[in-house]
């Protein structure tokens, strides 16, 4: 890992393009007086080509650049010194926790544990670095003006994903990234080890999806904030996005454009019935394409894969928006099929039978607002409302702006049971009774109202500013995070809450869980400075909206 070139790595600083220039711009609209950001409902469209990042070439590479100038001390977050108003006291208390979570290898920042509980008997993986968990940690390092530990980050996992990887005698594909990996100390021989996690110690033994995918995302970020292109165009950055786009864009049996995954493979790693093509994984992987498509070279063999992403990406589109979308409109259309159609002209593709719609649905579904539902497949769908899963289709443009604001509107019409005392719900409804133990194999971690069932996650926070932000509804931001400053410090920032509400702090959650602090943190830096939105967001490409017949349910 070490051969990597620091001389390789030069920021960028003088690199200026037209799409730079757009990005420059995007500031400027945010500080304008004139612009309305406070309305309590936005069905105005200019509010997404306001609020967003210009990324409409996105086979231009030159839009990633959009260095940011600033830099601050290591004690003082720079977001807050550069705002005149006084910040919340829980920002310097969340600082101190965050940089007490770091680890260093060789005597540098390479990431963050998963939880600093030492109250905790059982430590587990919680003192690992989790490529998933790290991603919040990561962004707050980033608007914050410290990049070094994000690109320390980015290399030692891009270094792992080139071990061999074997589970039981059976090797694992070259392009998956480690769900986690650990630093071992021998301060006798002075001497630092890594070892990576993927799959065959964690729970289940289940190999993260999520992984490769949160990886590029993140590479894109940082090249965002920082404008060093260098990083993402060396070699080994360029190779290590054709070995996870390998995996994931190869042909087979499958007839869907959409990943087969099984359960445990994402933030939902215990088994909760998500087996077939979980809508987290889809927009994780929508998302990932559209960050490499403009971040791989063309050269022979990025051209290739370059060709493969705009093809999967048309397909992938197509089907969520078309078969994943649901709202009172097409909820009624489910509820009138036919059954045993056949043929192409099936208006009924997936052989669904309306009587397994679960009741629930129709009271939960507004008259207005809509979501992408958890998973469908072959005679299944699967209602449930997953907040992460929505939320990266909103901000990789997966989901058209008609239904970015149809979600933001359901979230405002069922505000108890997705938001409630504690944001914010990661599934909605709990799995209760027998349908809990087949479904979840009787895990008693995953009883109802806990942890992956219906439990309530303070890292979701991030996520949701990040939705409202670009959907131009930030007062939906505010509310959520208020909520949570009433508790969150005060309980010691647990990983997740019980109950419908949200109100019981988690019966195993870890206190001082990194994501939750990190999460906080980058919620507040994108309400103080939007233009942050820019690193984690993406345009809606034009060329790639299909036609989509069914109702969007969102009309002024």
């Amino acid at each position: 890992m070490d051969g990597f070139k620091e001389s390789g790595l030069m920021k960028v600083g003088s690199y200026s393009s037209m799409a730079e220039l757009d990005d420059l711009d995007l500031s400027r609209l945010l500080d304008k007086p004139k612009l309305n950001i406070e309305r309590q409902r936005s069905f105005d469209e200019r509010s997404m080509s306001e609020l967003s990042i210009n990324v409409r070439a996105l086979e231009n590479y030159d839009s990633m650049c959009s260095p940011r100038g600033f830099r601050s001390g290591f004690d003082t977050p720079a977001s807050s010194a550069r705002n005149s108003f006084e910040p919340h006291p829980m920002v310097s208390e969340a600082w101190e926790a965050l940089r007490k979570s770091l680890v260093y290898f060789r005597g540098q920042p390479v990431g963050t544990i998963a939880a600093n509980d030492h109250g905790s008997e059982e430590v587990l993986n919680y003192d690992q670095v989790f490529v998933r968990d790290f991603v919040p940690s990561a962004l707050a390092f980033l608007m914050n003006g410290e990049p070094e530990i994000v690109k320390n980050f980015l290399l030692k996992t891009l270094y792992l994903q080139g071990w061999e990887k074997k589970v039981d005698r059976f090797k694992l594909g070259e392009g998956v990234m480690p769900a986690s990996f650990k630093v071992l100390h021998d301060p006798g021989r002075k001497i630092d080890t890594l070892i990576a996690d993927f799959g065959e110690s964690a729970i289940g033994r289940v190999a993260p999806v999520d992984s490769g995918f949160w990886w590029i995302i993140l590479l894109r970020a940082y090249t965002k904030s920082t404008g060093d292109l260098s990083l993402a165009e060396t070699p080994e950055c360029q190779k290590g996005m054709r070995l996870i786009l390998a995996l994931c864009l190869s042909e087979g049996f499958d007839t869907f454009p959409t990943l087969l995954c099984a359960d445990g493979c994402s933030m939902i790693d215990r088994r909760m019935g998500i087996y077939g093509y979980p809508i987290e994984i889809q927009a994780l992987f929508f998302m990932a394409l559209r960050c490499a498509l403009s971040m791989l070279k063309h050269d022979a063999e990025g051209k290739e894969f370059v060709e493969r992403i705009v093809k999967r990406l048309h397909a992938l589109s197509y089907h969520m928006r078309s078969y994943f979308w649901l709202d009172f409109q097409q909820l009624n259309d489910i509820y009138r099929y036919k059954t045993e159609e056949y043929s192409h002209t099936a208006v009924n593709k997936f052989n669904v039978i309306p009587d397994s719609i679960p009741d629930w649905v129709f009271d939960f579904m507004p008259n207005r607002g809509g979501y992408f539902i958890g998973n469908v497949s072959p005679a299944r769908m699967d209602f449930r409302w997953f907040a992460l899963g929505n939320f990266v289709a909103i901000l990789s443009s997966l989901s058209t702006p008609e239904q970015s604001m149809a979600i933001m509107d359901l979230l405002e019409e069922r505000w108890e049971e997705l938001v409630g005392e504690m944001p914010l719900k990661i599934t909605y409804p709990a799995i209760e009774n027998h349908e809990w133990r087949i479904v979840t194999g009787c895990d008693p971690k995953n009883t109802r109202w806990s942890y992956h069932n219906g439990g309530s996650w303070p890292v979701l926070l991030w996520l949701l500013t990040a939705a409202c932000i670009k959907t131009g509804r930030p007062q939906i931001a505010r509310r959520a995070i208020e909520h949570a400053e009433n508790r969150l410090l005060k309980d010691g920032w647990p990983e997740y809450y019980d109950g419908k509400l949200g109100r019981y702090i988690g019966k195993q959650a870890r206190k001082f869980q990194t994501w939750s602090i990190a999460g906080y943190l980058v919620a507040k830096m994108m309400l103080e400075d939007p233009s942050h939105l820019g690193m984690i967001s993406l345009e809606e490409d034009k060329a790639m909206k299909p036609l989509i017949k069914r109702s969007a349910s969102w009309t002024c």
